[in-house]
């Protein structure tokens, strides 16, 4: 690479080539040195969850999605109830047969019924990560407002006899303020099964961890289940190995019910999709679930 010399300094040269006496020693003008390249500054570190949460609470593709959801299922629920063969509870977890059962929809409620982005956004300000303190906190504000088309269609059933019920991973002790905001936000709420969150107690069915299955085994008991809602698979069924053939696995027999028993809804934002990737190991460091994150993705 050659150095563009300045004007000053080129004349000094040309003249110490003109002269015959012999030169003077004489200390070498200083080159102006090329700048070093100075590192940017760091950027704002990335956020897995930013555009999912923004998503969420931006996009209208969001708000349609589950209001044809909520349209699609309202216009099918009459002949369901009709149909005194329709149950929507898998079979590991009917155990009682339906005739003569009341009927029931079940829905999960957070991403499905009610809406709690904010709580998302601020885990996103604050560089923060899912606690159940401020998990906590934020049910108890009672702000989450619900999702579109869930208000109409739940109080379509209620007017039809069909008993809406709650099934939540929401702890038993937020019952109270879970179920003020539901009724805040004008969804029905009846009955002692109308909210059975994380906690309830199920006599002889031990629940694994978080799964639903003995809350949905409990309602089996009183329950003709025309549809179900969640935001996760574990909504519907049981899922026995958290990873994707387990999670496929658990899904295949009841492929056919996906639009017709069983009402699936969006959530980028969190669920069991996410430590499926990283071998559902949430003591390893933020940075090395990331990396794993990645690395599950396709390229082709």
């Amino acid at each position: 690479m050659s150095v563009r010399l300045p004007a000053a300094l080129a004349a000094l040269v040309l003249l110490a080539g003109c002269t015959s006496t012999a030169p003077t020693k004489t200390p070498a003008p200083s080159v102006p040195a090329t700048p070093v390249a100075t590192a940017p500054a760091p950027s704002t570190p990335a956020d897995d969850n930013l555009n999912a949460v923004a998503w969420s609470q931006t996009a209208i593709e969001h708000d349609l999605i589950y209001l044809q959801t909520y349209r699609d299922a309202e216009s099918r629920l009459l002949a369901a109830l009709a149909d005194k063969q329709w149950d929507a509870l898998p079979k590991d977890d009917r155990l009682t047969p339906i005739k003569d059962l009341k009927p029931a929809v079940v829905l999960d409620i957070d991403e499905t019924v009610l809406d709690n982005s904010p709580y998302q956004a601020r885990l996103i300000k604050s560089g923060g990560e899912y606690n159940e303190a401020d998990w906590a906190a934020w049910c108890n504000e009672q702000r989450a407002r619900a999702l579109p088309g869930v208000v109409e269609f739940t109080q379509f059933a209620a007017k039809h006899g069909i008993a809406v019920i709650y099934i939540s991973n929401r702890a038993k002790d937020l019952d109270q303020s879970t179920l003020a905001n539901l009724r805040k936000e004008g969804l029905p709420v009846s009955g002692p099964e109308a909210f059975l969150g994380l906690g309830t107690f199920v006599e002889d069915c031990e629940q694994v961890g978080t799964e639903k299955g003995c809350r949905r085994q409990l309602i089996s008991h009183k329950y003709r289940v025309l549809m179900q809602f969640g935001d996760q698979i574990g909504d519907f069924v049981t899922v026995l190995a958290n990873n994707a053939a387990g999670r496929q696995k658990a899904m295949a027999p009841y492929m056919d019910w996906i639009g017709t028993r069983w009402f699936v809804l969006p959530n980028p934002t969190y669920g069991a999709w996410e430590p499926a990737l990283f071998n559902n190991d949430y003591t390893a460091p933020r940075d090395e679930r990331r990396r794993q994150k990645v690395q599950s993705l396709r390229f082709d």
